[in-house]
């Protein structure tokens, strides 16, 4: 049987939503119910206490302990960092769902303290790839994704030639991810491609993807490139729900401050390339210096040797190493193997 698209809409709504979030928002304060019974997120509590949730972007374990040094409260991993960095790649559907976890546990390990969100694009397929990427998400420690509603392959969101897939297939992928999330410490941000679409009908049909992709299971739903500051205001106020929103330099959405996003409504601010291009930067005036003259002249933008070992803790892994290693003059730890005649 062929169900109309109202129909299948509320069949996946009644049936594979049922574990489905209701959400009160009131002063921004937020309660997240699933099946009958409160329940708050890490990335909920979070919102709860910055009232706008700021969302550096990290790309490797590196980047992500200087992130936790300097002092942020959450990290996003995002695929277009991830392709650059991986794969000197563009973000244009080439980096994997297994890759992009790989990654992503590599840096949940490095900044334990600090929750993950990470960027799942579309899902990597149908709603079972949808399933098991949320699922590998979730083992590789994240608090948290993000999942757009682009045709495969996608592409960067401020990229020309985006297209999406219907509305009903992106509410069964949200609705999937809903179920393999169960009980756990994960937050589920749809995001719609849409306003990309149509000039003139491309914002009100993000709009509205983006509140019935809050019925189908997100936790938070997020318009990507907004082309004015008068469309992020009109986002913030039509926009259901918990509202989120991505400030990239020289996108097609107009850069604004946390304060003045956090006055148009909304709940979560992500900033996911800067330091990229910051870090990019930097290689490119060091190594054009290096070619140039053959060494680094402004030794002010360099890390000592001592600064940077005590950023990746080298010192805590020599007195490891130290304690449990086997030092002069101290007494040798034999094991006794089955099979071998003497000690090792």
């Amino acid at each position: 049987m062929i169900l109309s698209a109202d129909k299948l809409h509320a069949h996946i709504c009644a049936n594979a939503c049922r574990s489905r979030t209701k959400r009160s928002v009131a002063s921004k304060a937020i309660t997240c119910s699933t099946n009958g019974a409160s329940k708050k997120t890490t990335i909920h509590k979070l919102i709860e206490q910055q009232n706008t949730l700021l969302i550096p972007g990290v790309h490797d374990a590196l980047s992500a302990k200087v992130l936790a040094h300097t002092g942020h409260v959450s990290a996003f991993v995002s695929g277009y960092a991830v392709s650059a960095t991986l794969l000197g790649e563009p973000d244009v559907g080439l980096l994997t769902p297994p890759e992009m976890s790989r990654k992503t546990s590599q840096i949940c390990m490095s900044i334990p303290q600090v929750p993950v969100i990470v960027d799942a694009d579309t899902g990597g397929g149908n709603v079972l790839n949808v399933q098991r990427t949320i699922k590998q998400f979730i083992a590789a420690g994240a608090k948290g994704c993000t999942l757009e509603d682009q045709k495969w392959p996608k592409k960067s969101g401020s990229v020309r030639g985006k297209e999406v897939i219907g509305m009903d297939e992106h509410i069964a992928k949200v609705a999937a991810a809903r179920e393999a999330i169960g009980d756990a410490d994960f937050f589920l941000i749809a995001r719609t491609d849409a306003r990309a679409t149509s000039s003139k009908r491309g914002l009100g049909e993000a709009i509205n993807r983006a509140n019935i992709y809050l019925e189908a299971g997100a936790d938070a739903s997020y318009v990507e490139g907004p082309r004015s500051i008068e469309e992020l205001k009109e986002i913030g106020k039509r926009q259901k729900g918990l509202k989120a929103c991505s400030m990239i330099y020289g996108s097609t959405t107009p850069l604004q401050s946390l304060t003045e996003l956090s006055d148009m409504g909304y709940h979560m601010v992500f900033r996911p390339l800067s330091a990229l291009y910051a870090a990019t930067k930097a290689l490119l005036d060091t190594y054009a210096q290096m070619l140039e003259v053959g060494k680094v002249t402004d030794l002010e933008q360099l890390l000592t040797f001592d600064q940077f070992n005590a950023l990746v803790g080298m010192e805590e892994k020599l007195q490891y190493e130290e304690k449990y290693g086997r030092g002069e003059g101290q007494e040798k730890l034999h094991v006794r193997v089955p099979g071998l005649s003497r000690p090792i």
